[in-house]
């Protein structure tokens, strides 16, 4: 959820409202031929008028800071698939995720998570910008009494160098639920963005795949619940696990994604790439049937990255054919 607040004086939290607003735009779009070479038809085309009606967010006049508040589980149990047919596979796929956690015990994931809540990678857009920027995080299981405040600004999201104390901290009560068997962590993230007075701010777009061609329709709808506006639990989970550095390319500089989200494809949708193919057998896919029936793979970065894709979740079957 979003509220508007001011940095100096957080005492009173108003949540934020979308509005609605109409303008008219010019054509700006790529022109076919017969119409871009013939001044005539192209004079034609832009005098009319690109009609939209859009969502927007923006903080009052009087303030100047964004806070956005969610919470977050962290479950474990990656020992027992949710579901599986086959006997054999179920005994070796526990036998693999149970020496990992023996020997890795989710450290590097923990702290790569742990990461991405102190440099508020889960803002997106409405961390460009941002003069100033603090992440509280409380535990709020009731056995654990813990809080940490992260300065975002001095975290790095370009890479997971990171030896901060308090990240590693964290990174430790994340790895040990991951690891455990039935436990699990619950935290409540608070975080403070100063944007300025009156700046627009970026909720979640919702996806509307009937648009229709009535230019009445709205082309920008935002997210909201109960009138708040807010961002999707998918979009904020997939800048948690933003953290696939081990992709081949990530260390090309002219072929890099920088930091990619955990995908079995390394898909970059705005990029429209996937940086882990079959064909160079660097997908999930490839690794899985590998690791899970016993065999050891060759880099442990390897091994994090299919941990990592466990944790995400999905169905990982196979035609018996």
């Amino acid at each position: 959820y979003m509220y508007g607040t001011n940095w100096h004086d957080r005492s009173k939290q108003v949540p934020l409202k979308l509005t609605e607003k109409s303008v008219r735009g010019t054509i700006s779009n790529r022109l076919k031929p017969a119409i871009k070479n013939d001044p005539v038809k192209l004079n034609a085309e832009v005098e009319k008028a690109n009609l939209q009606t859009v969502d927007t967010c923006a903080l009052s006049p009087e303030h100047d800071t964004l806070q956005l508040r969610f919470t977050l589980k962290i479950l474990g149990g990656l020992q027992e698939p949710s579901a599986c047919n086959n006997v054999e596979f179920k005994q070796s796929y526990a036998k693999a995720v149970s020496d990992y956690i023996e020997r890795e015990a989710f450290t590097e994931l923990g702290k790569r998570y742990a990461q991405n809540l102190a440099n508020a990678r889960f803002l997106w857009r409405n961390r460009v910008g941002a003069e100033n920027i603090e992440v509280q995080i409380h535990i709020l299981n009731n056995n654990i009494d813990q809080k940490w405040t992260f300065d975002a600004t001095k975290f790095s999201t370009r890479n997971f160098d990171c030896n901060d104390d308090n990240v590693i901290a964290l990174g430790k009560y994340i790895a040990k639920a991951l690891a455990s068997k039935d436990d699990f962590l619950m935290l409540k993230i608070n975080c403070f963005v100063k944007v300025g007075s009156g700046q627009e701010v970026y909720p979640s777009e919702e996806l509307v795949l009937d648009k229709g061609n009535s230019k009445t329709k709205k082309s920008k709808i935002l997210y909201s619940v109960n009138g708040i506006a807010g961002m999707h639990s998918q979009k904020i989970g997939n800048a948690l696990r933003s953290i696939d550095t081990w992709y081949a390319e990530f260390h090309d500089p002219e072929k890099t994604a920088g930091v990619i989200a955990i995908e079995p494809y390394g898909a970059v949708t705005n990029l429209g790439k996937a940086y882990r193919t079959p064909k160079e057998k660097q997908d999930f896919y490839t690794f899985f049937d590998q690791w899970a029936r016993g065999t050891n793979l060759k880099r442990i970065e390897d091994e994090h990255y299919v941990m990592a894709v466990l944790v995400r979740g999905g169905v990982f079957g196979e035609s018996d054919k």
